[in-house]
């Protein structure tokens, strides 16, 4: 019993010897693995108390991309799929927009992820600077970038894939 609380003990020691809250480095598999279930989990749950909702199309969507361009492009890049300098500096990176991963997202869920945020992660929530109305034609938004192409490179690191209810 004392031998394995000691192995338990030095294996705490090691872990917390290489752990590290810098956001230059990029976290390991196992912590990347973690945060992923816990925010997929979490996010699903609490968007299921968000109300139902009809996208906008027109002159909502035109306005969730002038909207994007504003509040979204300094980390998602201007086009949603090209990460810039500051999305791609963070642990887990900004996401591409129109990836597979982040498209699996249901409108509920992407609405709750704009208006509240994601805890360390960087992404910020929108709910003091932005209307419900205003957050719906960013979704609306969202959805239109999987049709421009995709950039080179991973931009999708950080988004779960989730099924549309």
């Amino acid at each position: 019993m004392l031998a394995a609380g000691v192995c338990a003990l030095a294996g705490l020691v090691w872990v917390g010897s290489r752990a590290t809250l810098s956001a230059t480095e990029p976290p390991g598999r196992i912590e990347m693995w973690a945060a992923a279930r816990a925010k997929t989990w979490l996010i699903g749950r609490a968007a299921r108390v968000a109300p139902p909702f009809a996208r906008p199309t027109g002159r909502a969507v035109a306005a969730g991309a002038m909207r994007f361009r504003g509040e979204c492009a300094p980390c998602h890049g201007t086009d949603g799929r090209s990460l810039s300098d500051i999305g791609r500096g963070m642990y887990p990176r900004a996401v591409d927009l129109g990836s597979p991963a982040v498209q699996a997202w249901s409108d509920r869920e992407l609405f709750w992820i704009i208006k509240h945020g994601i805890r360390l992660t960087g992404m910020p929530g929108f709910d003091a600077a932005l209307e419900d109305d205003e957050i719906r034609a960013l979704v609306a938004y969202v959805r239109t970038l999987p049709d421009t192409p995709a950039p080179s490179g991973d931009g999708s690191a950080g988004a779960e894939p989730r099924s549309r209810p």
